[in-house]
């Protein structure tokens, strides 16, 4: 089979196609033939080598759509031809076949496209452990997405919207403002504009934002502690770099600032996040946006656009 794969930590040029062989499945395991495969920072973090020690080769990838090839002995409720989604992989999705433990792997509906459901891992199981499990958000609450317009936001406006708050969302372009608003969020301000903030503290009556779902800490945490209501959360779901913030403003309204990681769910949890996508596929609630379909061999390319800023969705390879 065809894969991407990584020798050497370095620059987008590091990833290179090639051949190798087509894995076989064994205990508790599902060969999954790859329609799409979602491409996420994370894995930009891992190729670069800033995200610790990688064995190398390896094949980069843990979201991914398509069919089931083969199953392993022990393997429950797949079957060879369900189409379904990965959210991980033993063998890595930037390629033609994906070798995946069976708690990997769940079914996708027929009205979910493959490269839908590639955007599916990653990018939802984020938002929904920030929002329901870490920021435990309520109906009737005010959400502030941060940088609403990439893979993990229009998750958290979908899934906040469908969970009853009202969605204020940011975005950096005209073309962001209306995707975030298509997809449920009450009112979108242009986070490029000085004092954009401004607008919350209006639409809140001055209380601010009950919970703020935060996408790039290093730019934007000092003013989040400024924007959330008494008593309100921040959590933590992306950061580039060091920022430094006054302590005393979580003191003065009670703040709980949260940080959190998807690697950090536990199966009950994964359980959970799982169970609520697959019902929010079913019913419509849940709709990923491709931004972008790119062939395998340009795997480089995704990997340079995925990090570049006013992201409108979801990139994903396609072999």
């Amino acid at each position: 089979m065809k894969a991407i794969r990584v020798a050497a930590h370095g620059e987008p040029d590091v990833l290179r196609l090639e051949d190798v062989p087509d894995p076989t499945p064994g205990l508790g395991q599902v060969l999954v033939q790859i329609q799409a495969a979602g491409v996420n920072p994370v894995e930009t973090y891992m190729r670069s080598g800033n995200y610790g020690p990688v064995a190398m080769p390896y094949t980069p990838g843990t979201d991914g759509a398509g069919v089931v090839e083969q199953v392993g002995s022990e393997v429950h409720n797949l079957a060879v031809g369900d189409r379904v989604y990965t959210a991980g992989s033993i063998s890595g999705t930037y390629a033609e076949l994906a070798l995946c433990k069976q708690e990997q792997v769940y079914k996708l509906p027929a009205k979910i496209t493959f490269a839908q459901g590639a955007a599916l891992g990653i990018p939802y199981g984020t938002a929904y452990r920030a929002l329901v499990i870490r920021g435990q958000a309520k109906a009737g609450e005010i959400v502030l997405v941060h940088g609403a317009s990439g893979g993990v936001g229009i998750a958290a406006v979908q899934l906040a919207r469908a969970a009853g708050l009202r969605v204020i969302g940011t975005a950096g372009s005209a073309a962001g403002k209306l995707l975030v608003a298509q997809q449920g969020a009450h009112h979108v301000l242009d986070h490029t504009v000085p004092g954009y903030l401004d607008e919350l503290a209006a639409l809140t009556q001055g209380r601010g934002a009950d919970l703020i779902l935060e996408m790039l800490a290093n730019v934007n945490l000092a003013k989040d502690l400024t924007a959330a209501a008494p008593n309100g959360r921040i959590v933590i779901i992306g950061s580039r770099g060091k920022i430094e913030i006054d302590p005393r403003l979580t003191m003065a309204r009670d703040l709980n600032v949260l940080g959190m990681t998807l690697r950090a769910a536990g199966p009950q949890e994964l359980l959970q996040i799982h169970a609520a996508l697959g019902a929010g596929l079913e019913n419509g609630t849940l709709r990923p946006v491709i931004a972008e379909e790119i062939p395998l061999i340009e795997a480089p390319q995704a990997h340079r656009k995925v990090m570049q800023n006013g992201s409108r969705g979801k990139i994903v390879l396609v072999p």
